[in-house]
């Protein structure tokens, strides 16, 4: 394994195939948690909890190819490509499995993917708003993923937003270290990084698709925690009637993935937002790591 200190302070750029990865995991000899950040998001914007779940767990955070502090990647890319990268890294950083996954947004489409691919390797999941591939079947037409359309601003338009962005972030991290606060803050204002997300979600159908014909998903404990709160992207974007029926929909297919394993469980968190669900209910986060890990024997 090839190691260097990573340009963010903080944590591990790992060469994985010629690829350069950041990642973070904490000295315990527990079970390890893996992140699976959403779009927009990087590692380190769970950093509240690998600090809160570090003294009973293994807790890595990284960032995909393509994001964050890791190597460049063209993106958008398919869910086996970040699953057998994720698997690459883990390998080469010397972390055991089996994981448990905290999969947020659309982290939860490679969580996914991992699963299929690397059964033996996933003791659970934690299912923070997550991607599932059925979310079509449960939501009205014009919130199929075909008929979302992501919101993709120019460089004068960001600029514009730009001053309340950053207004959203530094309340957001106002808990975190302020070397990492500041830095993490100036990047996710960067327009660059703003242009990465939205190449990251430009992919939805063709990720459901490649997770539908990808075979069966093993049968590890689940706990799917759903958000009812809007946040200010959806509020933004969709009526009062929309959101309602978003989260209508996002009720009942949290409900469904949890049915369909032995070890399952739905909660739900009215006051949490869907983009800021681990700051906002950061005790429900950790909460919920904890239950999966105790039922997985890990």
């Amino acid at each position: 394994m090839t190691k260097t200190t990573a340009t963010a302070g903080i944590g591990d750029l790992v060469e994985v195939s010629g690829q350069r990865l950041w990642l973070l995991a904490s000295d315990n000899a527990g079970p390890a948690v893996v992140f699976l950040p959403a779009a927009s998001n990087v590692g380190l914007d769970y950093l509240n909890i690998h600090d809160q779940i570090s003294g009973f767990a293994t807790s890595v955070l990284y960032d995909r190819g393509g994001t964050g502090w890791s190597g460049p990647q063209p993106l958008p890319r398919t869910a086996g490509d970040v699953a057998t990268e994720l698997h690459g890294l883990l390998t080469a950083a010397g972390v055991p499995g089996p994981y448990v996954l905290v999969a947020h947004s659309l982290g939860g489409a490679y969580a996914r993917r991992f699963g299929q691919l690397y059964p033996a390797d996933v003791a659970g999941v934690v299912a923070l708003d997550a991607f599932h591939e059925d979310w079509d079947d449960y939501m009205p037409p014009r919130l199929h993923l075909a008929a979302v359309k992501q919101a993709d601003l120019g460089p004068l338009q960001y600029k514009l937003l730009r001053p309340v962005i950053a207004r959203m972030y530094r309340k957001m991290l106002v808990s975190w270290p302020e070397g990492i606060r500041g830095q993490l803050i100036e990047r996710h204002l960067d327009f660059a990084w703003f242009k990465v997300g939205v190449a990251e979600r430009s992919s939805m159908v063709q990720l459901r698709d490649e997770l539908a014909g990808g075979g069966a998903f093993p049968d590890v404990p689940v706990i799917a925690l759903t958000t009812l709160a809007p946040d200010q992207g959806q509020s933004l974007l969709l009526s009062k009637k929309a959101l309602a029926e978003l989260n209508e929909g996002k009720l009942r297919l949290d409900e469904a993935l949890v049915s369909s394993v032995a070890g399952g469980e739905h909660r739900i968190l009215a006051d949490a937002s869907h983009s800021t669900i681990q700051i906002d209910r950061p005790d429900a986060v950790v909460a919920a790591i904890r239950d999966v890990l105790g039922r997985s024997g890990r």
